[in-house]
């Protein structure tokens, strides 16, 4: 019988290697497996490999990750924030490496790994600093940059529903990059806030179909990267006055 849920979370990162390349989902706040990536702290795996949409916010989630040390370097679109002060101080230090890539381009580069694309022309970035060192060709009247494929080790993302076979849905835009790093991790590790019966999911609302899903767990509350940030900025005011 297949069953993907595993009884708790620290089941769930088990055998994580050091050195591992690690897609986070997430947009913002929005799908955001912050449960995941405090596991996997606990867990212990180190000089990570960090793919996400930016660098974290305050001090939970990736940020978090990123100041227990355990990330080597990220891999990012938006290393900047009006939260995003741990990821600021470690560059500034140079205790992390950060390799930009436009978003558009990076949702391209996981989506190409999913799909057994090694590599595509695009005309983001052509002719700026971002296409220094990369291949680059003309196609009609239009400069192209080669960019290659991003496959992840391990993918951690958030979805609303699975079944125990691994099919997940997620709930409107918190989808974002989950469903495209589902398919190019070479394991997937979801965290869901229910698991429902197996059939009483509608196929046509899956995303993600449970052959790209390796092992799911439930977290019916997940923590609020909101009402982090709101508790760390009304610290600071207080401290300030």
């Amino acid at each position: 019988m297949i069953d993907k849920i595993v009884p708790d979370i620290a089941r769930a990162l088990d055998g994580i290697a050091d050195g591992a390349t690690v897609l986070i989902g997430g947009f913002g706040e929005a799908g955001n497996p912050t449960e995941l990536v405090h596991a996997l702290i606990d867990q212990g795996a180190r000089e990570l490999v960090v793919v996400n949409n930016n660098a974290g916010n305050g001090e939970i989630g990736l940020a978090r990750l990123l100041q227990a040390g355990r990330v080597r370097k990220l891999v990012c679109s938006f290393p900047r924030s009006s939260h995003g002060h741990v990821f600021d101080a470690l560059y500034r230090a140079g205790r992390i490496e950060l390799e930009l890539v436009p978003q558009g381009t990076l949702a391209e580069r996981i989506r190409a790994g999913g799909a057994g694309i090694p590599a595509f022309f695009t005309p983001t970035a052509a002719k700026t600093d971002l296409a220094a060192g990369k291949e680059s060709r003309r196609f009609g009247d239009r400069e192209y940059v080669l960019e290659h494929a991003i496959r992840g080790d391990v993918a951690l993302i958030k979805a609303e529903k699975a079944d125990r076979w691994g099919n997940l849905v997620y709930r409107k835009a918190a989808r974002n990059f989950g469903a495209v790093m589902a398919m190019a991790a070479d394991r997937t590790i979801v965290q869901v806030r229910q698991v429902v019966s197996l059939g009483s999911l509608d196929p046509e609302a899956i995303v993600t179909p449970s052959i790209f899903v390796d092992r799911v767990v439930e977290i019916t509350d997940p923590i609020s990267e909101r009402d982090s940030l709101l508790a760390l900025d009304q610290a600071r005011k207080e401290a300030a006055a």
